[in-house]
């Protein structure tokens, strides 16, 4: 199994993509719907992948696709979101991921589950645990690709550029299968 390289300005792995929308049967999920962590479980053992020390996880909700869609990004940047419940705090730190993806622009579903911070997840991730996360991922033709082979894990790079002091950077993220 591959794992994280550590280094300044390496991140390379194995890759796994979760597509929630398609385990549920949609096109994409609507804003403000939150993904458990028994959700992501069951998606992977459906998806037959074992998310382990060092994966890359990919969690497709749709939302990108939805925005490309309808010609209209409304609150994308900084608006409701689906994503991942608080509790995936616990979830990622169990299973020792190297990083968490998405599409959305936050990872975490907004609104939040919580009034009495802001981005609550982002909170704990970062600077408690020091995982790292993606945001705005296209992930619409992976997704098709790995629905057409049945295989959904792959190679995975997004080497970060090397920022002195930032807590983020563009990435060129690529998947091979």
């Amino acid at each position: 199994m591959l794992g994280i390289e550590h280094s300044k300005n390496k991140m390379v792995g194995r890759g796994v993509l979760l597509d929630i929308a398609r385990f549920r049967g949609v096109q994409w999920m609507a804003d403000g719907e939150s993904i458990s962590n028994d959700e992501l479980d069951r998606c992977a053992k459906e998806h037959n992948i074992h998310i382990g020390r060092g994966d890359f996880v990919l969690v497709r909700t749709g939302q990108m696709e939805r925005c490309l869609q309808e010609k209209t990004w409304g609150g994308y940047a900084g608006g409701d979101a689906p994503g991942v419940k608080f509790e995936n705090c616990y979830w990622c730190q169990e299973k020792e991921i190297a990083a968490i993806c998405t599409d959305t622009w936050g990872v975490e579903v907004r609104p939040n589950e919580t009034t009495e911070a802001n981005q609550p997840w982002h909170w704990v991730v970062i600077p408690a645990m020091g995982l790292c996360m993606g945001e705005i991922f296209y992930l619409k033709e992976l997704a098709e690709d790995c629905d057409e082979d049945g295989v959904y894990e792959f190679f995975f790079c997004g080497p970060p550029l090397v920022i002195t002091g930032a807590t983020g950077s563009p990435i060129n993220p690529q998947a091979i299968k």
